[in-house]
């Protein structure tokens, strides 16, 4: 029974175990990517939290545990440097784990390991939504009345509307018939000169 044994054994003895798994946190944290079979790339990600969990830290005794893990000195050098400014405003979630497919000569399932960037590695809260005010719908009541005003205001207007029609149509009529009046007037004259001339004289 394995209660509270924490890991995967991959077929493999423990100090076999720990020693690829060192090359692996220690190759990841130096290219910061790589690629991997899925249940190593499972048990790196565990590998991995930890290691930047001491780097925050960032003690004397944080860097002597992570070059018990990792033993080269740069890296472990370049990683306590980075590790508050690229993952400071975050609690977990340092690596990124891709599917990429099959291996070619045993079809194992592969994994790209990266370390998360340092943008995508701060959580941003969503911005809460404003609330806008919903201007209630008028009563049933209300609506009727307004409906009865807008029925009272509208012959109302065409009563209105209808002398001022019959104003501007006499007005109309007058300037006509006054236009027309000198016209008439120079007809008659002319009609009387013609009649003058073609009555004969008596002498």
């Amino acid at each position: 029974m394995r209660h509270r044994k924490a890991g995967i054994k991959l077929n493999r003895t423990s100090s076999h175990r720990d020693a690829m798994f060192r090359n692996m946190v220690t190759s990841l944290f130096k290219h910061e990517r790589i690629k991997t079979t899925d249940a190593k790339a499972k048990e790196l990600r565990r590998w991995a939290d930890q290691l930047v969990t001491l780097a925050k830290r960032g003690d004397l005794h944080a860097r002597r545990r992570a070059l018990s893990i990792v033993r080269e000195k740069d890296v472990v050098h370049k990683l306590f440097e980075e590790a508050v400014e690229r993952y400071g405003g975050t609690s977990g979630g340092y690596t990124r784990l891709i599917k990429i497919g099959r291996r070619p000569g045993d079809a194992a399932p592969l994994t790209l390991v990266e370390l998360a960037a340092a943008d995508t590695a701060k959580r941003r809260k969503p911005a809460k939504k404003k609330k806008t005010a919903k201007t209630a719908p008028p009563a049933p009541a209300e609506a009727a009345a307004e409906e009865k005003t807008t029925a009272k205001e509208e012959p109302s207007l065409e009563s209105s509307a209808a002398p001022e029609q019959a104003s501007a149509a006499v007005e109309a009529s007058a300037t006509d018939i006054s236009a027309a009046a000198p016209e008439a007037k120079d007809a008659e004259e002319s009609s009387a000169v013609e009649d003058e001339k073609q009555t004969p004289k008596d002498d």
